[in-house]
């Protein structure tokens, strides 16, 4: 280990104390697990925190652990990571969060910290179904807004929900269920 990474362990380790769950080293990047309920005030704390000083959010990132491993995961299952730089210090951070209710996935959203967290987030909730609680304009940035699901699910159809059909005699476009969400919907 560097004494970079070093000298980062310990002051999170200083400042953060017991909201730490784990802080791995691994292919020399630290990886900061907190729990939900702390994630907001851990931001604050890493960004406003004069020995940590992450002023900038670079990517936040949606996962979904279900098939992770073969489901050796065991946890929640979906989870965050962000990815934080210290210009003044010349750090990088990785954090990452998991959502506590697999059925409603929701975190506090952390762009009154970091207003790139914006367009993140958003992708987040489109592609994983991530609600991100207090954001300000929580939509759709990928897909379109009758689109049904959220695609990068591992449990989403890899056809999808619905099929696009250009209809020569009405000279439209016109949805219909695809084919494999009918043939899952049929009993047996």
């Amino acid at each position: 280990m560097t004494l970079s990474l070093d000298t980062l362990r310990a002051a999170l380790e200083q400042t953060l104390g017991d909201r730490i769950v784990t802080l791995i080293t691994d292919r020399g990047e630290l990886t900061l697990t907190v729990k939900a309920a702390d994630y907001a005030a851990v931001a604050l704390t890493l960004r406003d925190e004069p020995s940590l000083h992450f002023e900038q959010l670079i990517d936040l990132a949606g996962l979904d652990y279900s098939a992770w491993r073969d489901g050796e995961h065991g946890g929640p299952r979906y989870c965050i990571a962000v990815h934080l730089m210290s210009v003044q210090h010349n750090w990088r951070l990785r954090i990452k969060v998991f959502a506590p209710d697999d059925d409603m996935p929701m975190l506090v959203s952390v762009t009154p910290i970091w207003s790139s967290a914006n367009w993140f987030e958003r992708e987040a909730f489109d592609l994983y179904g991530i609600v991100f609680e207090g954001h300000d304009d929580l939509r759709r940035i990928l897909t379109d807004y009758g689109f049904i699901g959220h695609p990068f699910r591992k449990d989403f159809p890899t056809t999808g929900h619905v099929e696009m059909t250009y209809d020569p005699v009405t000279k439209r476009v016109v949805f219909s269920p695809s084919r494999s969400s009918c043939a899952r919907s049929r009993p047996a």
